[in-house]
């Protein structure tokens, strides 16, 4: 039998993990330098750069890469009534859920007469990044724009690549259609999160940029923070982790391996499972469905970076879990709910049978820009927090400042800033007056 999973292991020790959970970086430095290039030309040739760069990646040389009207009307038509249809329902299930995201603190007195709150505030202008290249990601469009809009940014704009005929995928338009979004570019790649960035003649320059994408994308969110540019996190190469009791299904497992691996050839799928017999099985599976993928090259080259890993101790595989920090976790146990107290990192989870993590990039609700690489120890995936800001208050009335004052004066003194403690003196021998 002909092993797509290339690496099997049997408890391995903890020494080990990390080596054997390593995840494929292919071409970092030249990536690095790469995207620095783009980003230095794009930033001192703004649309001149933009459309070298369209031509040489993409094909697309026109001087107007911005998405018109017109543009937007025809894909409206082109896409079919069905999937229109799926398509607002997703919008409705994500809707739901974001919306009750927006919660204030209320004013909180810590001492008599010293009150302290925290107000959201929508980040003014938002860049989202579409990825649009050897798969329209149009679900993405609403998981970025609709908590946006939620937000209430003000000026929301949306880059993605072309395709070969020049044009963005119509339901890449259409989700963007119903999500409020007016304003779309046909840019992809670096160039596009630098267009974003610094602004161009045609793109606006945004205060945040947000959306998953290739290792050059990547890469190009994480340099232009440098420049004061705020992103929503580093989202790269997709990644699953499936974890497997002897009740699962081999052939539910392996789907849900390659609805992963089928992102691209830099995907990587985990397999946690309770022993050799069961990892045969779903390998069985595998070959089974790889033969009716449109994708199957894809996802075989994936499997290639990916590992089962037989583990006959649940706590010790919760450990394992937790160090390598998944974007998508899958718990394909009889009992789920009892290991959700363990979970410490992970991006989104997916709990027993019936809740493939294919519900979750659609149209469970949630949202589906997760953390990869291992972010997920420190980063939460895209939500309405993802384009606000917290600005907080205080207010302190006379009698709260004699009760606070004196403790100010002491920590200022402390730390010998006298100007701190003279604008609390001030106050105190004036209070009243």
């Amino acid at each position: 039998m002909t092993s797509f999973i290339k690496c099997f292991i049997e408890n391995p020790p903890k020494a080990d993990w990390s080596k054997i959970l390593a995840r494929p970086n292919p071409g970092g430095a030249d990536i690095a330098a790469t995207v620095a290039d783009i980003l230095t030309e794009v930033k001192n040739r703004g649309d001149r750069a933009v459309i070298e760069y369209n031509t040489r990646f993409d094909g697309y040389s026109k001087d107007n890469f911005e998405v018109s009207a017109q543009e937007m009307k025809e894909a409206i038509t082109l896409l079919p009534d069905n999937l229109k249809e799926a398509i607002i329902q997703a919008s409705k299930n994500i809707t739901l859920f974001h919306e009750n995201q927006l919660v204030d603190q209320q004013p909180v007195e810590t001492m008599p007469g010293v009150l302290c709150w925290r107000k959201s505030v929508p980040i003014e202008k938002v860049g989202l990044y579409i990825p649009g290249g050897t798969a329209p990601l149009f679900s993405s469009v609403l998981m970025l724009g609709i908590p946006a809009n939620i937000a209430g940014c003000k000026e929301i704009i949306l880059c993605s690549p072309p395709q070969k005929d020049g044009n963005i995928h119509p339901a890449i338009l259409f989700a963007a259609h119903i999500t409020g979004i007016t304003r779309i570019f046909k840019v992809g790649g670096a160039q596009a999160i630098a267009a974003m960035a610094f602004g161009t003649d045609t793109v606006p320059a945004v205060y945040k940029i947000t959306g998953p994408g290739n290792r050059y994308v990547t890469e190009a969110k994480q340099m232009i923070t440098k420049y004061g540019i705020a992103i929503d996190m580093p989202a790269g190469p997709s990644e699953v982790l499936v974890f497997a009791d002897e009740g699962a299904n081999p052939s539910f497992v392996a789907a849900d391996l390659l609805s992963q691996a089928e992102h691209g050839e830099d995907s990587q799928v985990v397999l946690i499972c309770p022993h050799r017999a069961f990892f045969d099985l779903v390998e069985i599976e595998i070959e089974k469905q790889l033969k009716v993928l449109p994708r199957r090259e894809i996802a075989i080259k994936a499997l290639e970076n990916s590992v089962a890993i037989a583990m006959n101790d649940s706590s010790l595989a919760m450990d394992l879990i937790n160090d390598y920090a998944p974007e998508h976790l899958i718990m394909a146990l009889r009992n789920p709910t009892d290991f959700v107290k363990d979970i410490r990192n992970a991006g989104s989870v997916f709990l027993g049978d019936f809740t493939p993590e294919a519900a979750g990039d659609y149209a469970s609700g949630t949202n589906h820009t997760l953390p990869t690489n291992g972010f997920a120890k420190a980063f939460s995936g895209v939500s309405v927090d993802s384009f606000i800001k917290k600005i907080t208050f205080q207010q302190v009335s006379p009698t709260g400042l004699e009760l606070l004052g004196p403790v100010v004066a002491t920590m200022a003194a402390a730390e010998q800033l006298e100007a701190h403690r003279q604008a609390i003196l001030i106050r105190l021998e004036n209070n009243g007056r």
